[in-house]
């Protein structure tokens, strides 16, 4: 066995089900041990994210609209995309449930790790920001566990080289070949250059400026990102608006009633396929979010926690949900032969036209994978500061930067199972963290719970 089979079995391994079962499981714990928080505390989230509680004066770099729209730009991405349409072809349309499950387990799991990334996080002199999970582990679990912190910013300052970097910058060449020279372009080594070296600069340009700058862009180009690619899918949702039925329709009966739903070893292929899918397009347990909304101004925590399970519901309730109704309705996951990568393209191209289908996936792979280089960058840059001081933090984001121009030409396979194995691991030490802090994030949600009532009364 090759050292690159080596590295994609043991990526295989990680991501199999025991964590699937473990990140679901966690999600299901927290939402029976957080009464169901994430439909309970939804209308007070959405009131939180228009700025009705914001304060200027509170501690942290960025609003709660910022932190969220950094952190929907690090999962918003290619898995919008791509991982639906993997999805759906490897488990048939039943996978769009379980991708929903998922993300509604994922919504507790979300508010619990970004209320303890605000309510165990250090603002230093110059107030900076300093949260996330190597944060929480080390002071909420004490110094005895602080191996868990390590290893968590570890694998989170590996992973953003590989999956928040070169997998990204890959995605941005390709598609861009493909919109230039056409869909059969290949071996443009001069383009892919060029291309990594524009991006490469673009991003410098964001992340120069630390979290404040990212949430600056990320709050301007997701609601972007999010005009633009879903209201391409509402076009056509809204022009086979008779057909939602039966593609819903189609979805739960799949999602139950096919053989391989309830079959296939450990879990069924429809079940499997929609978990995973939906772990990795909204990155719930792995903890990766709560390092940008641990930077949030707020002096509670639980109001950053009700913003940040806002990300699941948007990225996979909404965005995925799109992408999969489009591919149902148009019936493109059933032509012979399509491949994952083109079967959203082919969506898009049955539903507005060739003409302007493929192009219009293409463009969105650019902007999805180009805003999360740029948040995987302050993800990385918050590890490479727990690990080494404030010092380095400089240096990283210029190898962030070189590593793009490498990554745009590269082939890079064995590369990307192996951050991907990184990606996967960072849940080890989170969900541990998770589930023995789960008592402070309850009493935390208690105590605002009956603030936030009394102040209800008052007012």
């Amino acid at each position: 066995m090759s050292l690159a089979e080596r590295i994609a079995w043991l990526d295989g391994i990680i991501w199999g089900a025991p964590l699937m079962i473990l990140l679901v499981g966690t999600g299901l714990f927290l939402t029976f041990f957080l009464k169901g928080i994430q439909f309970r505390g939804l209308l007070h989230a959405i009131d939180v994210l228009r700025g009705k509680h914001d304060n200027p004066g509170d501690p942290g770099e960025i609003n709660h609209f910022q932190a969220l729209s950094a952190a929907l730009s690090a999962t918003i991405g290619t898995g919008n995309i791509v991982g639906v349409a993997a999805a759906v072809l490897l488990g048939g349309p039943g996978a769009v449930f379980w991708m929903w499950i998922t993300a509604f387990v994922g919504m507790a799991t979300k508010f619990t790790s970004c209320t303890l990334a605000v309510h165990f996080r250090r603002i230093d002199e110059t107030g900076e920001a300093h949260g996330g999970p190597m944060h929480f582990i080390e002071i909420g679990m004490g110094k005895k566990f602080k191996f868990l912190a390590v290893l968590f910013a570890v694998f989170t300052a590996v992973a953003s080289f590989g999956i928040g970097n070169m997998f990204q910058i890959n995605n941005v060449a390709v598609s861009l070949r493909s919109l230039v020279f056409g869909t059969d372009a290949d071996n443009f080594f001069a383009f892919d250059i060029i291309i990594g070296i524009v991006i490469a600069v673009l991003v410098g340009m964001v992340i120069i400026g630390g979290i404040k700058s990212i949430g600056k862009f990320a709050s301007k180009i997701v609601p972007l990102m999010a005009v633009f690619y879903v209201g391409a899918g509402l076009i056509i949702i809204f022009k086979n608006i008779t057909l939602v039925p039966e593609a819903f329709g189609t979805i739960f009966h799949a999602a139950f009633t096919k053989p391989e739903a309830l079959s296939g070893g450990l879990l069924g292929t429809v079940i499997r396929m929609g978990v995973a899918r939906g772990l990795f397009s909204n990155e719930a347990g792995l903890g990766s979010a709560a390092m940008a909304h641990g930077a949030a101004k707020t002096k509670e925590p639980v109001r950053e926690g009700l913003v940040a399970m806002l990300g699941p519901f948007i990225d996979t309730i909404v965005i995925c949900t799109i992408t999969a109704l489009t591919i149902v309705m148009t019936k493109a996951y059933a032509i012979e032969g399509i491949e994952k990568g083109l079967l959203t393209s082919m969506a898009f191209e049955i539903g507005l036209g060739h003409a302007i289908g493929q192009k219009l996936v293409s463009a969105g792979v650019v902007f999805f994978a180009f805003s999360t280089l740029i948040s995987w960058s302050y993800y990385g840059d918050r590890a490479a500061d727990y690990l080494f001081g404030k010092k380095v933090v400089f240096w990283y984001r210029m190898l962030y930067c070189a590593i793009i121009v490498a990554g745009a030409c590269w082939k890079i396979g064995p590369i990307i199972d192996f951050c991907d194995a990184a990606n996967g691991l960072m849940a080890l030490p989170n969900l541990i963290a998770l589930i023995v802090l789960s008592p402070v994030v309850v009493r935390l949600t208690r105590e605002y719970m009956i603030k936030y009532r009394e102040r209800g009364r008052e007012g």
